[in-house]
């Protein structure tokens, strides 16, 4: 896969690793690799991958847990957005909680991202404001991962407490390239 936009930047790599070694036991990063045959592949930060690559390892840890791809993707999702937040704080504009998070991922912080790095494409986050407890983020990728973008938002609602005031909802199949997400507040 040569298209850049079926790529998966390395640092989702390393941040996935590091979910892995948070949440299962040791070596199981080792034995998922070994299992969706990347474990010659060492995966840098500054270079991308195929999303295969990243689909074949969470293939392997749906087979080792159990659980669905698309519920470990949404994990992973969630965990990762304390790092995020950590990459990009310059961004973030203080007084933002999650709803204002959401409505303004893809004007800064993904702006952000695609200026900083050539090499990352994020996925395309429509987001429409429907009144003061509606969002609608239809988010737009050939990568298909918008279990991860479901985890993410979450992972924004953890991050600022407001979890319990937060229904995160795909509207669609989250392995389609345009997932519909409703993200209505309390």
């Amino acid at each position: 896969m040569n298209d850049q936009g079926l790529n998966v930047h390395g640092s989702i790599f390393f941040l996935l690793k590091k979910f892995v070694d948070h949440n299962f036991p040791v070596n199981t990063w080792e034995k998922l690799n070994q299992e969706a045959g990347t474990a010659d592949i060492t995966f840098e930060l500054t270079q991308s991958y195929p999303i295969s690559e990243i689909g074949a390892i969470i293939g392997a840890a749906s087979k080792a847990t159990g659980k669905p791809a698309n519920e470990l993707k949404e994990m992973f999702g969630e965990y990762l957005v304390p790092d995020l937040f950590a990459m990009y704080a310059s961004y973030l504009n203080p007084a933002w909680k999650t709803f204002e998070v959401i409505e303004n991922t893809e004007l800064v912080m993904h702006g952000a991202v695609r200026r900083l790095n050539s090499t990352a494409h994020p996925p395309i986050l429509n987001v429409t404001k429907v009144n003061d407890k509606l969002l609608m983020v239809d988010y737009f990728s050939k990568r298909k991962m918008g279990s991860l973008a479901v985890g993410i938002i979450k992972g924004i609602a953890k991050y600022y407490n407001e979890s319990d005031k937060i229904k995160v909802q795909s509207m669609s199949d989250a392995d389609a390239e345009r997932v519909q997400i409703r993200v209505e507040f309390k």
